[in-house]
């Protein structure tokens, strides 16, 4: 088969003239893009083996575009004068290379390339393409691929449908839709390419999406209706044409293409007239004038995309910080972060959220002292001088996605969600300060500002003092250039500046803990943020309806508990029912008096006075219910994402002193699931059509940590066994056979052994099983008397807490006791407690963690369809199509088991179901 290679000259022409530095000529003429498009050219040549090949240039004029649509590229300005005075020079590198050299009037260089693929392709030639242009992906097929040689990125059918989530016979129709604002193609208002992708998934093609286009609803659903008159416009527009007649242009059809031998004379008398001192050499001169360039590059002995600042690179004691709002700067500034070991990398945004918000500007830092900020979509009066935000992102981003450059940040998911949303997926991350200084000391703050102050002795300039509190704050994107440049390159430079302190400070298993498990659990949790999770809204608005009745029902028994109506929510009301007319004990019953002076009767009262009187029981139960109606099954509709119909759920990693994974926004790990009502909630939570849904829990998670902490024999050989640890605790306590034991007896061995592992009292077990103190004495006595060694592990825990001030998690997670040697009996105690439980529950995170980079890996490798969607405690949610459903039954618990190697087994139980509930 032979090879044709199309070379998309104008998209590379204008790429070589931006990335380059000001070269010049000995006589001063620019050469920047001449140089970048030898180079490219020449690199081309060595990668790729062509029998045929050309470089397609637009013509000058008017297309037959511009009498479709006038106002077509009416957006883009006029060519630079010093790239137009390169094109003939341009032109002349190219046919002294031997490269055949086409150009068509009346059409753009696009559609003489689509016209060659199209014949070519039709008479068995492999096509390959070169160009960085995205609406050329439409012609891939059989035999096109594309290679884009700023990115070495090649995309096949298969490469197309991975990058624009839509396959190359779809291309056309999601560029319709999204518009093009460089080429001013008028697409659907507030279309962006997750929406394009999902109404193409769902509509099958353009079409059929316009004839059904009332189908579709909310406000993107208007802007759809309102664009369908000039839709068919737009698609005429970004349709590249495959007949375009080249019989002029081509005389020997592809013939014509054939590679000539390089003209060394020309090569010779363009290289000694431009000054490219290293290829005159090759190509047969002796000597010439070297080209001279701009203050701000220096020229390589060998082609270079940019030319690096050293000035940049250059550590400083006082702070230099530079507004990027020229090409010029922006070109250096590139050219340092390819150049970088490591970068600290910032985004500024509109919004908090991280599935809408969009970039403001971006910072970056190299070197401490010395950072940059480019704003791109301020909008404070007087603001004039800024980058166009797509220009410049289409720039960063081969470096934002290329793994081998470093980059360092505080919070990167957050980033790393903003990028996403314009289309950019961020690779190479290094390091997070935010996780560092987390694993180092997860009871102190992790936010910057904080940080700064711990680590460097620094200050910081906070988001408040340029953007105000309250309803008079304003957004960012209104401060005024100056002030937002001094707050957002001091966030990259005090990032740097943390990153390195912090990495000398991460030693041993806690570098294993930071490298190991919370930098890859972050990729893990930006995944399945983004997936996010389907939800019901007719269940939920069906369980609000029933929840609003039963609320009603219990309101009317209060009422007549209480003999006379009253604010439920009034705890002044609700005090003066309690304890004046119906003429309750306050005293009697531990109730203490609130700041105001009158009796509390919040929920820990209410519990208490539950045990004796039915009014606060009723109560709780009316409260109970109002807090399912207003946190889940009213607000969770709410919460749903317009554009992908599901709720996304933020996963605070640096939270939770232990370990663990807190949820919000909505918090999904707190819905209660002790009651029917609660369970029901999950009902809500269900799978695309097609799927299941996949649940699989670590069984008794804690309680195995706990036999493999303390090494004591019986506990260990009783799950080394398989048997019920409920039961065998039983019958170890009660003295009974296992198979005699009552299922009374096993639920109080269940609470004796869940209990003593947060560090339970005799006290707090008695009333945990409504007993006398001397029974659960008793109780606690014989237990330690049958496992000798969690008693053992318990002091021993204890003593070390003492003296280190620490405790460890089995992966060398450190937890930390500030209140272990405080002279406050009550605090001390509750931190003995805490030393007993946190290496439990850190190391219980750390699994459930470590299972979810383990499953998200053997996903992502066997390329299956399934995600992951939820992590609860320690359940791990996915949603699996039905051809999968067996194999990840199968494989699900095995890899969760496999997190690690305890002295007893790991045993994680699967079920499956329509939704969250039914998987239980």
């Amino acid at each position: 088969m032979k090879t044709l290679l199309l070379i998309d000259g104008s998209s590379y022409l204008y790429r070589a003239f931006h990335a380059m530095p000001d070269l010049r000529s000995p006589t001063g003429e620019p050469t920047g893009a001449v140089y970048g498009m030898i180079n490219m050219l020449r690199r081309l040549e060595r990668e790729v083996a062509a029998d045929y090949s050309a470089c397609i240039f637009d013509a000058k004029g008017r297309t037959f575009r511009d009498d479709l649509y006038p106002e077509y590229k009416a957006n883009r300005p006029s060519m630079p004068t010093e790239l137009a005075a390169q094109i003939a020079p341009v032109h002349q590198a190219v046919r002294a290379l031997g490269w055949p050299l086409v150009v068509k009037d009346g059409v753009e260089a696009d559609d003489v390339i689509g016209t060659l693929a199209g014949q070519a392709a039709a008479d068995g030639f492999r096509v390959v393409i070169s160009t960085g242009d995205k609406d050329i992906a439409q012609l891939v097929g059989p035999g096109v691929t594309l290679v884009n040689t700023m990115t070495d990125e090649w995309l096949d059918e298969a490469g197309v449908l991975a990058k624009f989530g839509v396959p190359p016979a779809r291309i056309i129709d999601f560029l319709t839709l999204t518009g093009d604002k460089v080429d001013n193609v008028p697409g659907v208002d507030k279309c962006g390419p997750k929406t394009a992708v999902k109404w193409l998934e769902q509509f099958g093609d353009l079409d059929t999406l316009m004839a059904r286009a009332d189908e579709v609803g909310g406000k993107v659903g208007e802007n759809l209706r309102d664009a369908l008159p000039r839709l068919p416009l737009s698609r005429a527009l970004v349709t590249i044409k495959t007949d375009v007649e080249l019989d002029d242009a081509m005389p020997h059809g592809l013939d014509s293409l054939a590679r000539l031998p390089v003209d060394r004379a020309a090569m010779t008398v363009l290289c000694k007239d431009l000054g490219f001192r290293t290829w005159l050499k090759e190509y047969g001169g002796d000597s010439a004038p070297v080209a001279s360039v701009s203050a701000d590059a220096t020229p390589a002995a060998e082609p270079a995309a940019i030319v690096v600042d050293d000035a940049l690179s250059q550590p400083t004691d006082e702070a230099r910080y530079e507004m990027v709002t020229s090409d010029e700067r922006l070109d250096v500034w590139l050219a340092t972060l390819d150049a970088a070991d490591v970068v600290s990398f910032d985004t500024e945004t509109d919004s908090l959220d991280p599935m809408h918000a969009r970039i403001v500007g971006v910072s970056v830092a190299v070197t401490p002292g010395i950072a940059a900020y480019i704003p791109l979509a301020h909008t404070a009066p007087g603001v004039a001088d800024q980058l166009d935000r797509e220009h410049v992102l289409g720039r960063l981003k081969p470096w934002l996605e290329n793994p081998e450059r470093k980059k360092l940040g505080q919070n990167l998911n957050f980033d790393r969600h903003v990028l996403a949303n314009h289309g950019i997926a961020l690779a190479g991350v290094a390091d997070d300060t935010m996780l560092m200084s987390y694993v180092l000391a997860s009871h102190e703050k992790h936010n910057m500002d904080a940080m700064a102050e711990r680590e460097l002795g620094v200050k910081t300039v906070k988001y408040e003092d340029i953007c105000g509190k309250g309803a008079k704050q304003i957004g960012f994107c209104e401060v005024d250039l100056e002030t937002a440049t001094r707050y957002a390159a001091e966030d990259a430079d005090i990032t740097l500046r943390l990153a390195r302190v912090l990495a000398a400070k991460l030693d041993g298993k806690r570098a294993d803990v930071y490298r190991k498990i919370e930098l890859p659990t972050a990729d893990v949790l930006f995944v399945m943020e983004r997936n996010g999770v389907l939800i019901d809204r007719a269940v939920l608005a069906r369980q609000s309806q029933q929840l609003g009745t039963e609320m009603l029902e219990i309101e009317r028994e209060v009422y007549a508990l209480a003999e006379q109506p009253f604010n439920l929510n009034s705890p002044k009301q609700l005090g003066d029912i309690l304890f004046n007319k119906l003429g309750i004990d306050a005293k009697a019953h531990g109730v203490k008096k609130t700041t105001t002076g009158a009796w509390s009767t919040d929920e820990s009262v209410l519990e208490k006075l539950a045990l004796d009187y039915p009014l606060p029981k009723a109560l709780l139960r009316y409260r109970a219910l109002a807090k399912l109606k207003s946190t889940y099954t009213d607000k969770l509709p709410g919460m749903i994402n317009p554009d992908t119909g599901r709720v996304h759920t933020h996963y605070a990693q640096a939270a939770v002193v232990t370990g663990r994974l807190s949820s919000s926004d909505p918090n999904l790990q707190n819905i209660p699931v002790r009651t029917e009502e609660g369970r029901r909630v999950r009902e809500a939570f269900v799978a695309d059509a097609g799927n299941l849904i996949v649940s699989a829990d670590y069984s008794q998670i804690e309680l195995r940590i706990m036999a493999h902490l303390s090494g004591d024999e019986g506990l260990v050989q009783a799950f080394r066994d398989g048997r019920d640890i409920h039961r065998a605790t039983a019958a170890e306590v009660f003295g009974v056979a296992p198979d005699a034991v009552s299922a009374e007896q096993r639920r109080y061995a269940k609470t004796i052994n869940f209990g003593l592992i947060y560090g339970m009292s005799a006290f707090g077990l008695a009333a945990s099983l409504e007993i006398d103190r001397s029974a659960a004495q008793s109780f606690i006595e014989r237990y330690f008397a049958r496992y000798p060694g969690v008693a053992a592990y318990m002091e021993r825990t204890r003593q070390t807490a003492r003296e280190q001030g620490w405790v460890e998690t089995v992966f060398g997670r450190r937890l930390y006791l500030p209140e272990i040697r405080s002279s406050n009996p009550g605090r001390r105690q509750g931190a003995e407690r805490a030393a007993i439980n946190a290496p439990m529950q850190g190391t219980a995170a750390d699994l459930i963690k470590l299972a979810m980079i383990n499953v998200q890996n053997w996903l992502r490798t066997e390329k299956l369809s399934s995600r992951l969607i939820m992590q609860v405690h320690d359940e791990l949610v996915l949603e699996v199509p039905a051809a999968e459903l067996e194999l990840i039954r199968t494989e699900l618990p095995r890899r969760m088991a496999a997190a690690a190697e305890l002295a007893v087994p790991l045993v994680a139980e699967v079920g499956s179901g329509p939704n969250w509930e039914a998987a239980h």
